[in-house]
C-alpha cells in the first residue's frame, strides 16, 4: 500500500528586486493507494499533481507529512529551521540529504517513473536503453539482455531492437519508456502525462496496451493527467485535485467493470460530472449538480 500523509510542498521564491516570496504548491495532501489498483490524479494545471507524484516517488521531499510504502517511509521532509536541522544532525549524524536519501529510501527501488517527454537516451539503441536500466538496478549482466528483449516484445517493439529514438514514432517512443520501466520489474509505476504528446488514435492503443500489462503483472499505477476521458477509461479511483494551493478536492470510485467501452453511459455521466468541477473551480457556474 502507498500511503500519503498529510503532504504539503512548499517552495521558496526569490524575487526580481530579491525579495523573498513562497508558493504552497500542494497543502495537507492525504491519500492510501492499494496494491495492484490504477489511480488517476486529476486538476488544472499548476495545482500540484506533478509535485505530489515526484513526492511519491521520492524524487521530492515533502515540507510536511510523508509517504509511506507498506509503513516504510520513501524520503523524510528536509529541515526548515535551525531546530529542525540540529535535530536532523544528530539523527543522521555524517550523513548528508543527499546521502540519507541513497541509503534510507529502498522502496524507491520498488518504483518505476515514466514522464511525457519519455526521458530515454537518444544515443542509446532500444535494446540498449532497456539494458541500460537493468544496469543501473544491477542485474547480472548475464540477464540484462535476455530480460529487456523480453519485455520489449510484450510492449510490440521485438522488431525495433536496433533502431534509435529518433527513428521511433511517438508511441513507439512512450512503448520504449514502458518497456523500461516494466523491465526493473517495480511494484509501483508512476506515470506523469504519458500519452498527452501523441495522436488520439495512437494515444487509445497505448491506453490498451497499459491495460493489458497491468492486467499481466498486477502492478500498481498511479497517472497524472488532465485527459478525464483517459482518467474514467483506465482507473479504479480518480482523484481530483483543486488549485492554487492543490487539496484533494473530490474522489470517484470507478467501478464500472473491465473490459470498458470509452462510451460507456455511466462513463459519460461521471465525465459531465468532473467536467462540472472543473468548471465550477474556474468560474464558479456549473450546469450540473456536482
Amino acid at each position: 500500500m502507498i500511503e500519503a500523509r498529510n503532504v504539503t510542498k512548499f517552495f521558496s521564491i526569490i524575487n526580481e528586486d530579491r525579495t523573498a516570496d513562497g508558493l504552497t504548491a500542494i497543502l495537507s495532501v492525504s491519500l492510501k493507494v492499494d496494491d495492484g489498483k490504477i489511480v488517476s490524479l486529476l486538476g488544472p494545471s499548476g495545482c500540484g499533481k506533478s509535485t505530489f507524484l515526484e513526492i511519491l516517488g521520492g524524487l521530492q521531499a515533502p515540507t510536511e507529512g510523508g509517504v509511506f510504502i507498506d509503513g516504510v517511509q520513501v524520503l523524510e521532509p528536509l529541515p526548515s529551521t535551525r531546530k529542525e536541522m540540529e535535530a536532523y544532525k544528530r539523527k543522521y549524524k555524517f550523513l548528508s540529504p543527499l546521502a540519507n536519501g541513497m541509503f534510507k529510501n529502498q522502496p524507491k527501488h520498488d518504483i518505476a517513473m515514466i514522464f511525457q517527454d519519455y526521458a530515454i537516451f537518444p544515443w542509446m539503441t532500444v535494446l540498449q536503453n532497456v539494458v541500460f536500466a537493468l544496469k543501473l538496478r544491477a542485474i547480472k549482466r548475464s540477464e540484462r539482455e535476455k530480460k529487456a528483449v523480453f519485455f520489449l516484445k510484450k510492449t510490440g517493439l521485438a522488431d525495433s531492437l536496433n533502431k534509435y529514438p529518433s527513428q521511433l514514432s511517438g508511441g513507439m517512443r512512450q512503448r520504449l519508456a514502458l518497456a523500461r520501466a516494466l523491465a526493473v520489474e517495480p511494484r509501483i509505476i508512476l506515470m506523469d502525462e504519458p500519452f498527452a504528446a501523441v495522436d488520439t488514435l495512437t494515444r487509445e492503443r497505448l491506453q490498451d496496451d497499459l491495460l493489458r500489462l497491468w492486467n499481466e503483472t498486477g502492478i500498481t499505477v498511479i497517472l497524472v493527467t488532465h485527459d478525464v476521458n483517459e482518467a474514467l477509461y483506465l482507473s479504479d479511483e480518480i482523484v481530483v485535485f483543486s488549485a492554487n494551493p492543490g487539496t484533494i478536492r473530490n474522489r470517484f470510485v470507478i467501478n464500472t467493470p473491465r473490459p470498458r467501452r470509452r462510451s460507456d453511459p455511466e462513463l459519460s455521466a461521471l465525465e459531465q460530472r468532473i467536467g462540472a468541477l472543473f468548471k465550477y473551480d474556474i468560474n464558479h457556474e456549473s450546469e450540473y449538480s456536482i
